[in-house]
């Protein structure tokens, strides 16, 4: 990965030193140049305006953005602070997710997620328990990775542990949304997520315990960052968990999503583990939205947005760092990815209405089969029409639908009394399978056409 060229120190020529050019700086003093917050390695490489070279620009817009800039109570790791501004799009993005992200979202029969939302819920802990992984090396299929946390068997391989730790630690966190953070909770968070994945056990839940650690670009080794001593993290891990506590009393103030954002960062700046920091990195920020009540996060998968452009993650590390502790290059850069995760999740819950509705107009078609499947029932046709040959198990659409094991079995029985499923032994469990032509026997239960 190419580094970002860290900026130039900045000087502003007195007036009389050329004053065309000095009116020229004057008339570019703006934080957000064409329109971005940009980095110093990206304004380098835009044409500059009239009268300026590129080092004038800059100091125009550092000028510009020094009144913006606020001081938060996290270091660096020589002492000094880090800052954050809320310029426009900043706000915007706020505005966006305060809306989106805090309100309703609807799904099929125009019904709110909450009313349908353990089936919506458990997709989305597996998605993000998945690619949150595979940003860490996890190999295995999301298809496979499914199956088997649907179905609740053992991980096989390390790939699969990592999935299902991320899993279990997610599920973990609902149940502490409204706990403070300590230091102690969150090396339990990581023992959970790290269990039987590290090459020395010991390490799981553990601080690291030397200096010799460097993140790089896994792609090609590029050293990208020196985190801070191991002996200072302790006392920065309790500095971190007083922000994250803190209230909107607190100066200066720092909107609820930055603050779980700037978490995020802080988790991935320090490095406090010896491995396994942006999965707990990750998760924590579910639980600071979560503690601020943007519900709806709880149904996304970041991990899912950064897995598809992971460069530009690492890259909004390198300008904060580059460009003297400002985390606004972060912020922004986490607030699109968690605006694109939301309209990812209004695609999914539009994309699984249609499904079901298509499925419930095949079934009311027909007298024999009007209301003869129920929601459980029919979200499984749904899914099943679109894979062929698919394994469901009893436990795995009992957790699926947060039901007890009878109504999980009946569902599936029944579904294979009407030839819709068909059933094989595998060890002590049944499995029922989708036949190829589920479709056809659909119609001729209902009467239809195949």
């Amino acid at each position: 990965m190419r580094l970002p060229e860290p900026p130039p120190e900045f000087s502003v020529p007195p007036a009389d030193a050329d004053p065309v050019r000095f009116a020229a700086l004057l008339g570019q003093i703006d934080p957000l140049p064409l329109g971005r917050y940009l980095h110093w390695d990206e304004l380098r490489r835009r044409p500059v305006p009239a009268g300026l070279s590129h080092e004038d620009w800059w100091a125009a817009v550092s000028i510009a953005r020094r009144p913006l800039l606020q001081t938060l109570p996290l270091l660096d790791k020589l002492g000094r602070p880090f800052v954050f501004a809320t310029p426009a799009p900043v706000a915007i993005d706020l505005h966006h997710i305060d809306r989106d992200a805090a309100g309703q979202i609807r799904s099929s029969a125009a019904a709110p997620l909450k009313e349908d939302s353990q089936r919506y819920l458990i997709g989305s802990l597996i998605e993000e328990a998945i690619t949150s992984s595979q940003l860490e090396g996890a190999s295995t299929t999301r298809k496979v990775a499914a199956a088997m946390l649907r179905s609740g068997r053992k991980p096989r391989d390390l790939s699969e542990r990592m999935i299902f730790n991320n899993y279990r630690a997610m599920e973990h966190l609902r149940s502490l949304r409204d706990a403070p953070l300590t230091p102690a909770s969150i090396q339990e968070l990581h023992r959970m997520l790290t269990e039987d994945t590290l090459e020395n056990p010991g390490d799981a839940g553990r601080l690291r315990q030397d200096d010799d650690v460097v993140v790089v670009d896994v792609r090609d080794n590029t050293p990208l960052h020196q985190p801070p001593g191991w002996m200072e993290l302790p006392e920065r891990l309790r500095r971190l968990c007083d922000f994250a506590n803190a209230d909107e009393a607190s100066l200066p103030f720092v909107h609820p999503v930055l603050r779980a954002v700037l978490l995020h960062f802080m988790i991935g700046y320090d490095h406090p583990f010896a491995d396994g920091n942006g999965r707990t990195a990750r998760a924590l920020f579910y639980w600071s939205m979560a503690r601020s009540g943007y519900w709806l996060m709880e149904y996304t998968s970041i991990s899912h947005i950064l897995r598809k452009a992971p460069a530009q993650y690492m890259r909004a590390y390198l300008h904060t760092e580059t460009d003297r502790n400002d985390t606004t290059y972060f912020l922004l850069h986490q607030l699109q990815t968690i605006r694109q995760a939301i309209a990812a999740l209004h695609d999914y819950v539009a994309r699984k209405s249609r499904e079901q509705k298509e499925t419930e107009r095949l079934l009311a078609a027909s007298p024999a089969l009007r209301g003869r499947f129920n929601l459980r029932q029919v979200a499984l046709l749904n899914h099943a029409l679109r894979n062929t040959g698919e394994a469901y198990r009893v436990d795995a659409h009992q957790r699926s639908h947060a039901v007890v094991y009878q109504t999980a079995r009946r569902d599936l029985l029944e579904l294979e009394g009407l030839g819709l499923l068909e059933k094989t032994r595998q060890g002590n469990a049944f499995l029922f399978f989708a036949p190829p032509d589920l479709r056809e026997r659909l119609a001729r239960l209902a009467g239809l056409p195949a």
